[in-house]
């Protein structure tokens, strides 16, 4: 009874159903998500590649990436491994702002998944209130940056983040 007050409560203040431009958007949407997807997945395990191979990057998590601890498990439940991963760059925190003032084709953004390429400094930007100690806790490093792959010329992404990662 307590959940479906709290519904019912919701339903009331913000309305059941979707007006009609919201629900064209959205099947205009569908129509073409299999592709974005498939086209932004295959963008992100370019870049991890990349990444894992570039010196000032210690660290690389993406599910597509063998080197990945649950990348077996990924392949198994999973079609595609998806637009978002996150690397650890060489220097910390200096390291992280001077990447993120160097980019110029990744939008910088505390919210991730789009058809753009964003980023994110989480220790500068969503976990910035976040006490260290509890940010070093849970893995929330000071070099840490993650990325949401776009739809944008994966070549140029990586041009970019190579130019990132030079002043870094």
């Amino acid at each position: 009874a307590e959940l479906h007050e709290r519904v019912a409560f919701v339903q009331n203040a913000s309305g059941s159903i979707m007006s009609p431009w919201v629900a064209w958007l959205t099947l205009q949407g569908v129509k073409t998500l299999s592709e974005r997807m498939d086209r932004q997945s295959e963008s992100a395990l370019r870049i991890a590649r990349f990444l894992e191979d570039h010196p000032k990057v210690t660290t690389v998590r993406y599910p597509g990436l063998e080197s990945f601890p649950q990348h077996d498990l990924a392949k198994r439940q999973a079609t595609g491994f998806g637009a978002m991963l996150w690397f650890e760059v060489e220097g910390g925190l200096h390291a992280g702002k001077r990447l993120m003032d160097a980019l110029t084709l990744w939008t910088l953004a505390e919210n991730l998944g789009s058809v753009e390429s964003l980023v994110t400094h989480p220790v500068t930007m969503t976990h910035a209130d976040v006490e260290p100690a509890e940010r070093d806790r849970v893995g929330i490093t000071d070099g840490l940056v993650r990325l949401s792959t776009g739809l944008e010329d994966v070549e140029d992404l990586i041009d970019d983040l190579a130019r990132g990662l030079e002043q870094a």
